[in-house]
């Protein structure tokens, strides 16, 4: 391992879906913590594209480090094989330290946390439970704005985790050397919500009445699909659904604490900023 990538902050991160949900926190957090940022991205910053291989050496050549998030669902077979050939392309040019965004509990994902684990890199794995920023980034605003959330996840309970723990998470496993190298790191939220309690604290955040309609994961399978969600991506959200809102996450896990010595944020925080920034607002 180079002195750079021996947990100084003198060195270069590819970040991986830069433009996301995940990867613009952790470009975010890593430019803080001193690092040089590559953003990578299909339409800005350095030139990435996940499905496009002749993208990848430029991204890769003379950083000393990288974070990997797919933009498929992490147990997707298409995940597996471009992660597996991701993390041996950067370990031929050089870059070994890799951390990986996975799914707490979600067993579809191992192989590709497999492939990473096999391709000679110094890995991370790091597992997140739900996101925070789901129910204010993405496809579950708009029924939100429009009054309803209709989501197949029952009365389970989940312990939503902000997307900022995750960054400052990584930007820990890519500064600190070895020491989180082999490992896998399990992120949770504070503490335990049904998605009707989410939709609850989101209401009274906003003043706005909302309302939680649950339905079963083969029936939201079919409203992706009448909104143009091709089908084999709607089958595999359905499958990742049915595994992933069984209740095998209604518990707590400790790797905010673990890593960055704190408590992670509250939903709470999250819900109360989301409302004064006017996410919700129709």
């Amino acid at each position: 391992m180079t002195e750079k990538t021996a947990g100084t902050k003198d060195m270069t991160v590819l970040v991986t879906g830069a433009t996301g949900r995940t990867g613009s926190r952790v470009a975010e957090a890593a430019r803080a913590a001193g690092l040089t940022v590559r953003a990578g991205s299909r339409s800005q910053g350095t030139r990435f594209d996940w499905t496009d291989r002749s993208t990848w050496p430029d991204a890769l050549r003379g950083a000393d480090a990288a974070y990997l998030a797919h933009p498929t669902d992490v147990g997707s077979p298409a995940a597996t094989e471009a992660v597996g050939a991701l993390a041996r392309e950067a370990v031929a040019l050089g870059v070994r330290r890799l951390v990986l965004l996975s799914a707490r509990g979600e067993e579809r994902a191992r192989p590709t946390e497999d492939a990473l684990r096999t391709s000679g890199a110094d890995w991370t794995v790091v597992r997140a439970a739900w996101f925070a920023q789901n129910f204010s980034e993405g496809p579950l605003v708009e029924g939100l704005v429009h009054g309803e959330l209709v989501f197949p996840a029952g009365e389970v309970r989940e312990p939503f985790v902000d997307v900022r723990d995750i960054a400052d998470v990584v930007v820990a496993a890519l500064t600190s050397g070895d020491r989180y190298a082999g490992q896998d790191l399990t992120l949770s939220g504070a503490r335990l919500l049904t998605f009707r309690e989410a939709v609850a604290e989101i209401s009274a955040a906003t003043g706005a009445e909302l309302t939680y309609t649950p339905v079963t994961a083969r029936q939201y399978g079919d409203t992706l699909a009448g909104f143009g969600v091709p089908a084999q991506e709607a089958d595999l959200l359905v499958e990742v659904f049915e595994e992933l809102l069984d209740g095998r996450n209604a518990h707590l896990s400790d790797g905010v604490q673990q890593v960055l010595g704190r408590a992670p944020r509250d939903f709470t925080e999250f819900v109360r900023e989301a409302a004064a920034a006017g996410v919700w607002k129709a």
